[in-house]
């Protein structure tokens, strides 16, 4: 039988998988594994711990900083939240504002100023959310969102809207 390379299990004792084949006891139930595991509330403590020096530091920075829907220079959210009826946006998503089917095809876009990721590719920032809206599969290409033709007017304005949405 082969030599066991696993700590704790006697020289001559074969691997878990052989030794369940076997009938053996399985691994951590060999003789003497006992004694080097924590017990009760020791490990418990240890665990316990370790756990609160894990949420010690300061916060990762974002991603991108919150978007703003100001960050447009002549973008219109007024005229971006009309593109979107006229586009059908709500034929896949959900938007607060728009009324629509409640379509569900698409992702819902309320709160989309404070996602970190557009398509779950593209950091959100208003730029990058007007390239995506112009056209999303060469960002994705296997995206469900089609490229609708939208004009970079049109996609800032969208994008304007969108961007109130916090």
């Amino acid at each position: 039988m082969p030599r066991s390379t696993l700590a704790g299990m006697p020289p001559g004792w074969p691997d878990p998988p052989v030794a369940r084949a076997l009938g053996r006891p399985r691994a951590g139930r060999w003789p003497g594994a006992a004694a080097r595991r924590p017990a009760g509330l020791g490990a418990a403590l240890a665990w316990s711990a370790l756990l609160a020096l894990a949420g010690c530091g300061d916060a990762p920075p974002p991603l991108a900083p919150p978007a703003q829907a100001g960050a447009l220079p002549g973008a219109d959210s007024v005229r971006g939240r009309q593109r979107i009826a006229e586009y059908g946006c709500v034929s896949c998503h959900q938007i607060p504002g728009i009324r629509g089917a409640g379509a569900r095809v698409g992702p819902p876009l309320r709160h989309l100023a404070s996602r970190a990721y557009l398509g779950g590719v593209l950091a959100n920032t208003p730029a990058n959310l007007v390239r995506w809206l112009r056209d999303p599969p060469a960002i994705a290409p296997h995206t469900a969102m089609p490229d609708v033709g939208l004009s970079e007017a049109d996609a800032r304005d969208i994008a304007a809207y969108l961007l109130t949405l916090r």
